[in-house]
């Protein structure tokens, strides 16, 4: 039997509901949007901010976090670049997020934005954030409290202690590749990883990885994260062929 390592960082809807009022505790949106596009072999995808919909309907109380717009170094030509980390945490505490709160991340669609936003987070130091699981299609479903327009706490103070190990580029995968001590995962569908599907206009991988979808980490009915059990056996294969290859 599989146990969290961080029991606190999943919380379920029953939990958010019963804290909705409370002041300690700010929720945040995190949804962005990929629009595949053919226009351009050099730009499979518009970045599209989920705002919109949040506008339409979220969370009694939430606010938004938009990806590329405010938590992405404007002046790179990578999609999702991390600002440095004190500038970074600057605009985390802009948004409301600080030592003083209590912060639930969801998303609409995929819960790889909340996430994605949790692990930047933790990068700056601050580990008082967690995933609603199931996200939006969860608590809709369950008919709990929504709201329509936008909102925003007030900015919070957040110290900053960075954590850089948390993130690599590309000199420490280039690194790693041929290092039996170093497993690369690739989290994209399984066509991206065999190259069946070309979307990012190279077909392929990194050269040694393995694949675990993130799609197939949660289930396709409600977006909870399947069990803890079934995603150790889904690394467990992957870590074995891995180790079998090398």
């Amino acid at each position: 039997m599989s146990d969290w390592l961080y029991p606190d960082v999943v919380v379920e809807t029953e939990w958010l509901e019963a804290r909705l009022e409370d002041e300690s505790v700010r929720v945040f949106e995190c949804t962005t949007y990929l629009r595949y596009t053919d226009d351009d072999p050099n730009l499979p995808y518009i970045v599209e901010s989920g705002r919109a919909d949040y506008e339409s309907s979220h969370i009694k109380g939430a606010a938004f976090l938009d990806l590329q717009g405010e938590l992405s170094n404007a002046d790179s030509p990578y999609r999702f670049t991390m600002p440095a980390y004190d500038d970074l945490a600057s605009r985390f505490a802009a948004k409301g997020i600080g030592d003083d709160f209590r912060v639930v991340l969801y998303s609409r669609g995929a819960m790889q934005w909340a996430t994605r936003i949790w692990w930047m987070l933790r990068s700056v130091g601050f580990d008082n954030a967690a995933i609603l699981n199931g996200g939006w299609e969860k608590w809709e479903a369950e008919g709990r409290a929504i709201e329509t327009g936008s909102g925003d706490y007030s900015a919070a103070r957040l110290d900053s202690s960075p954590r850089p190990e948390l993130f690599v580029g590309k000199d420490e995968v280039l690194a790693a590749i041929g290092d039996n001590t170093i497993c690369i995962l690739n989290a994209l569908s399984a066509d991206l990883h065999s190259g069946a599907n070309p979307r990012y206009g190279r077909a392929g991988r990194v050269p040694g990885s393995v694949n675990v979808p993130a799609l197939s980490l949660s289930k396709a009915e409600d977006k909870t994260f399947i069990s803890l059990d079934d995603a150790q056996k889904a690394f467990d294969k992957v870590v074995y062929a891995f180790e079998w290859v090398l």
